[in-house]
């Protein structure tokens, strides 16, 4: 007896995967099929393929990760070439096929391979990416859902590729304007660190005559100069596990809601959350509008992609109203969205033309969070540098009176 791996499909259209002992592969698959399964592959098992099914489905299929993993590039991409080999009159399968020769070898290959085992079995494609929440979101599923219904799934396919590299350069603009107020902070905490623990403790032997003769700046200085020289690894130990806490308890759904209601507190930071998050749910809402999906399914969806869980709580009341049969524009609370976005829903539902306003509106909002971050960073970085300016400028003043002070003695 030998062990076989296997991969076969149920009646419902999910893939089983497992180990099963048998002489050969004709009898593993003369044994799911008594179970009801159809195969999809049989192969000899590998050592430590015990529990492949649970170990298969995890492999690479995370979105976010090293090479071991498919990352937000990799969906864009094969989204992209998927559109194009559809558009040159390739099958699914065979397009599919073309992406797999020219994979390198890891998640993505591994996940597009196993793409291919499902429409070879017979599935759609919409239902064979429903299987990887990780790598395509319900967005995503419904896009492609709604593009194989109406014969389109290439056009359809571009759309979704356009709409990913727009999400993905919103998301690089504004981190690529926090990277550089993250390296003066980063540097400024360094700096005084150096300067206490390093240049204060210099002059140490020089201010020992004085005693308590000393400015009070200075005797302030020389103290934390004491503490960062004999504790100082103590206190970056410290604070490098309370962030790891910070950060763990930031994980937990009540760290995650208590930052999100942070986040709606501060003044500057309210105004680009509630536009970032709103440009989302109407970027995705119109583009499922604009291809057949219902209004309520198009809001479900939608509501799903707001990453502020406050916020998605509100959002969330938009599809009981519509279910009842009530206009979007009347279920939009003032407190989240502004006049400019009620008054362009309404136009576009009376004009029959909700998608395209809501498209219009992610636009308009997408460009002010990008100038209203670089706005509030032009602010933030001159603000960074001169607190790190006075606060070296006042551990450079303590020295200089203590010295004074001391000249003054010798004289």
């Amino acid at each position: 007896m030998a062990s076989y791996a296997f991969k076969a499909s149920d009646s419902r259209g999910s893939v089983v995967e497992g180990v099963e002992d048998a002489p050969d592969m004709a009898a593993v698959q003369r044994i799911l099929r008594q179970r009801g399964l159809t195969p999809l592959s049989v192969q000899p098992a590998k050592a430590g393929t015990e529990g492949g099914a649970a170990t298969s489905q995890a492999k690479g299929l995370s979105l976010f990760g090293g090479g071991d993993s498919v990352n937000r590039k990799q969906v864009l991409r094969f989204t992209s070439e998927l559109s194009v080999l559809l558009r040159a009159g390739l099958p699914v399968d065979r397009a599919m096929k073309v992406q797999i020769d020219s994979a390198p070898e890891g998640a993505l290959k591994d996940m597009l391979q196993q793409l291919l085992d499902r429409l070879k079995g017979g599935r759609a494609l919409s239902t064979a990416l429903e299987q990887y929440p990780s790598a395509f979101d319900g967005f995503y599923v419904s896009m492609v859902r709604s593009g194989e219904a109406s014969g389109r799934v290439a056009q359809v396919l571009a759309e979704l590729a356009t709409y990913l590299e727009r999400s993905a350069e919103v998301r690089s603009t504004v981190v690529s304007a926090l990277i550089y107020p993250a390296i003066l902070l980063v540097v400024a905490v360094i700096s005084v660190a150096v300067m206490l623990g390093f240049v204060v403790p210099e002059f140490e032997s020089l201010f020992e005559e004085m005693g308590d003769g000393l400015p009070l700046l200075t005797e302030v200085i020389v103290a934390l100069g004491h503490l960062f020289e004999r504790w100082g690894w103590v206190i970056l130990f410290g604070a490098a596990g309370l962030w790891f806490l910070i950060r763990r308890w930031i994980g937990t759904p009540e760290g995650k809601r208590w930052l999100d209601l942070r986040a709606l507190s501060l003044p500057l930071v309210k105004q680009v959350v509630l536009k970032f998050e709103t440009a989302r749910f109407a970027r995705t809402m119109g583009t499922l509008l604009s291809n057949g999906v219902s209004v309520l399914k198009a809001a479900s969806i939608a509501e799903g992609t707001v990453t502020n869980g406050v916020l998605r709580e509100r959002f969330a009341e938009l599809a009981p109203v519509l279910k009842r049969g009530g206009r979007l524009a009347e279920a939009m609370a003032p407190e989240v969205f502004s006049p400019m976005a009620v008054q362009m829903v309404t136009v576009g539902e009376e004009s029959g033309s909700l998608d395209a306003m809501l498209v219009q509106l992610a636009t308009v909002y997408e460009a002010e969070v990008e100038a209203d971050t670089k706005r509030a960073l032009t602010l933030l970085e001159p603000i960074l540098i001169l607190s790190m300016g006075g606060i070296i400028a006042v551990i450079i003043m303590g020295i200089l009176m203590g010295i004074l002070s001391v000249n003054s003695m010798a004289m």
